[in-house]
């Protein structure tokens, strides 16, 4: 009895997409051509900052799909260090954080190298530096040795939501992918080759862990050879993470065979015009910081003052406001060294102060960013 779709014969020769989906590949490339065209106006140093603020998403929240919390502070400093930004504050390069960042930003602007064996394996080794997946020896940089179930539950009371082909018809599987990939490329609607591609990958689930990211680097991949772009104009993994549990949903169900192919199509479309919507929001919100650092670049401000004010921003309202003992909490200083650096920011009409006493509170003065 065949359980999944890979145990169908020929099962990666899709069939074409039905043409009720037309009508949202329109819509999505409608928005898809806004947003890319509102990118390319700007000028090189806007357009950084935007390319900062969308691989900080993408980073944070592809690895927040499978459940891994990564420090965004880590993460910022290792954005900034590869796109050239000032705003890494000196925090120290995480290895593992590093080459997720490398890894995402190789499959935008090598968009044109092909997709091979050997790229992959790259890739996944960047993603697991020390050959460890938490506690867990794993084959990094290379396909799994072992079979692989998608499993949730307590010991004794697990569920299987997913079999992952044999390891030994992995590579034959990957060589399938990779023939298709590079035969598509061009030759059919771009969109969906991206959900194909998507959908094809982690049904293979070749390795031993990260299949989950690496999906998603390859429709990130798929979707800047489509646009010809070698940069970011939204995050994908943040509008899965805010669908997380409808999009594990629909793999499980079309890698089962109880919904259609084209039902993930759809739901993946939608996805992306999703995408690009809230996309729209963090570009503007990366605009908003560049502005707002742009009036305060000829203040003397140290590592400490920079970090607490981009929290700040990050968070866009500090809940309960600024004050001595958060300020000491978030740079490791002393409450009085605290007291004076705020002190100083006030003077500056960076801050702005509500309450009196032990009550009082700071916010950041973002009336400045008009």
């Amino acid at each position: 009895m065949r359980r999944y779709i890979w145990q169908n014969k020929n099962w990666q020769n899709f069939r074409p997409a039905g043409q009720e989906l037309a009508e949202l590949v329109a819509q999505a490339r409608f928005l898809q051509g806004q947003l890319l065209g509102k990118i390319s106006a700007l000028n090189l140093r806007l357009q950084t900052e935007a390319q900062g603020e969308l691989l900080l998403a993408e980073t944070l929240q592809t690895a927040k799909i499978e459940s891994l919390e990564l420090n965004i502070e880590s993460v910022r400093s290792s954005v900034a260090a590869r796109l050239g930004l000032p705003q890494g504050f000196g925090r120290p390069i995480d290895r593992s954080v590093d080459g997720l960042v490398e890894v995402l930003l190789d499959a935008v602007r090598q968009h044109a190298q092909p997709l091979t064996l050997a790229r992959l394996n790259g890739w996944h080794a960047a993603l697991f530096p020390t050959g460890f997946s938490g506690l867990r020896r794993i084959s990094a940089g290379a396909p799994r040795q072992v079979g692989m179930q998608v499993v949730s539950g307590y010991l004794g009371h697990e569920k299987i939501h997913y079999e992952a082909p044999p390891a030994k018809q992995v590579k034959k599987e990957l060589a399938v992918f990779f023939k298709w990939f590079k035969q598509s490329a061009g030759q059919s609607n771009g969109l969906l080759r991206a959900a194909d591609a998507h959908f094809k990958f982690i049904t293979i689930h070749p390795y031993d862990d990260g299949n989950g990211r690496l999906a998603r680097v390859i429709t990130d991949l798929a979707m800047a050879q489509d646009e010809n772009a070698t940069f970011r104009a939204y995050s994908l993994s943040a509008q899965i993470m805010r669908e997380r549990q409808a999009y594990y949903q629909i793999l499980e169900n079309t890698q089962r065979g109880t919904q259609r192919l084209d039902d993930w199509r759809e739901w993946f479309l939608k996805m992306f015009y999703n995408a690009l919507q809230n996309s729209q929001e963090i570009i503007s919100a990366a605009f908003r910081k560049a502005a707002f650092w742009n009036t305060i670049q000829d203040t003397v401000l140290n590592s400490r003052q920079r970090k607490v004010i981009q929290k700040m921003l990050d968070l866009g309202k500090f809940e309960g406001g600024l004050t001595t003992r958060k300020y000491t909490a978030m740079t490791k200083t002393s409450p009085a060294t605290s007291a004076r650096e705020i002190a100083y920011l006030y003077r500056q009409k960076i801050l702005k102060q509500f309450g009196q006493g032990r009550s009082v509170r700071y916010e950041l003065n973002l009336p400045r960013l008009s």
